[in-house]
């Protein structure tokens, strides 16, 4: 594997924000609807949520090793092509490069466009969701330092709006009288396959927080400040996700929620009101836009490395002057824009949960191998609590797999179809010399 030489200017604080930005997206202002459309215990839809902040900050604590002792950009392609080999990084890669960032990229900004006109209804909102993301996308063209100001400012502000909305909820909101203590059929309820299937769901909207290991190579001190990224913004996030989840829920009937898309615009209008509603949905959907950003950063940077190591997409690995992988950025950008015209929120979020899900299942799995294939090497950072973390993570990951496989066999099959397209490529690379030589072994 090659080293990609970029500047440094990523600092701990710029790598925290792109982790948060990166996890509070859609899935926190618009999975309840869907998820209380099968539960409707108070304590087991905030279960949920504990849930998946263990899953991920057990998968941060995995990946904080993984990334300390292997402090290349490039993410799962990077991981799995060393510990496993070049192939199964290369798929992963594959996902990656074709949906992997477009498709929650496109999802965001989708319900960036679905918020923005629950506020004003005559907009188009595909209209929207296409100017936002070609916007940020120009924005990150320009250069490593404008896009690390635009992130942190975004991020800063989302993170103070979710702060007042869960303050005001607790102030102005009214109880509706859900009930969030356990009770005994919450245990068969928790074991079901909608909470599994709920899990997906949730799963989804920690998922970002392996996000700094995508900028690896631009980040200051990345042994040290790569996994004290990943742990202190995933807490951060977990913490928010449980008390803004708790505020809809005390706030607004379920019924109200049940099937809705726009969560965050529902219940504000039950905190607030209907103006202060209209107020709150438009905070949101700006919101939202730190979440597109750190997405529309990161993901080039996979398919720069990637271009980088396979002569093949060489091209994919040329940067403007600033250091920006301009052609990888503009490749994503043609993929979200097909994705915003043709896609479904509901069918992105089940089709990236097995994908993603099975691509950390294979990362998570590589800390065992890589302390075995590799124990003399010196890890700057060890998984906390090894070997039950990650174990857990795999635990709770092959429960999603089976339970999504089982109930979305299409959504998962076009999961499992994605990555088989990119076994022929590959191939073709190796057979013409367009993979290069230690890509190969």
């Amino acid at each position: 594997m090659k080293e990609n030489q970029n500047p440094r200017l990523i600092n701990l604080f710029t790598a925290i924000c792109i982790v948060v930005a990166n996890m509070i997206g859609t899935g926190v202002f618009t999975s309840l609807g869907f998820q209380v459309i099968d539960i409707q215990s108070g304590f087991a839809l905030l279960f949920l949520w504990i849930v998946g902040g263990i899953f991920a900050l057990c998968g941060a604590l995995a990946y904080g090793e993984l990334a300390a002792v292997m402090p290349r950009s490039g993410g799962e392609y990077h991981y799995l092509s060393e510990i496993y080999h070049p192939i199964v990084g290369f798929l992963s890669g594959w996902v990656s490069v074709t949906v992997g960032f477009a498709a929650p990229i496109a999802a965001a900004a989708i319900a960036l466009g679905n918020y923005f006109t629950s506020v004003f209804p005559i907009i188009n909102a595909n209209a929207i969701a296409l100017l936002v993301v070609i916007a940020v996308s120009l924005i990150h063209l320009n250069n490593v330092k404008t896009g690390s100001y635009f992130q942190q400012i975004f991020t800063v502000l989302k993170v103070l709006l979710i702060v007042v909305l869960i303050l005001c909820g607790l102030v102005l909101a009214q109880s509706q009288g859900l009930n969030f203590f356990p009770t005994s059929g919450d245990l068969p309820l928790i074991a079901s396959t909608p909470f599994a299937i709920s899990l997906v769901y949730v799963t989804y909207s920690y998922s970002g927080w392996n996000a700094s290991i995508y900028i690896a190579n631009e980040i200051e001190e990345p042994e040290k400040n790569l996994p004290r990224s990943l742990l202190l913004g995933t807490l951060v996030v977990m913490l928010l996700y449980l008390l803004l989840n708790f505020i809809f829920l005390y706030s607004t009937p379920i019924d109200n929620l049940a099937g809705q898309l726009e969560v965050g615009y529902i219940a504000a209008e039950s905190i607030f009101g209907s103006s202060g509603a209209k107020i709150m949905g438009m905070l949101i959907s700006f919101g939202l836009i730190s979440s597109i950003s750190s997405m529309v950063w990161a993901g080039p940077r996979v398919t720069q490395v990637i271009g980088e190591d396979i002569p093949l997409f060489k091209l994919l690995a040329r940067k403007n002057n600033s250091g920006v992988p301009y052609y990888a950025l503009l490749l994503q950008l043609a993929i979200v824009i097909v994705l915003v015209i043709t896609s479904s929120f509901d069918a992105v979020i089940t089709y990236l949960g097995f994908t993603l899900t099975l691509s950390s299942f294979m990362t998570v799995l590589g800390v065992f191998i890589h302390r075995f294939k590799y124990p003399e090497v010196q890890r700057p950072y060890k998984t906390w609590g090894y070997p039950v973390t990650p174990l857990l993570f795999l635990a709770i990951s092959l429960w999603i797999l089976v339970f999504i496989f089982r109930d979305k066999p299409v959504e998962s099959l076009a999961g499992l179809g994605t990555i088989a397209l990119g076994l022929p490529v590959y191939l073709i690379a190796a057979r013409n010399k367009l993979v290069s030589s230690d890509s190969q072994d």
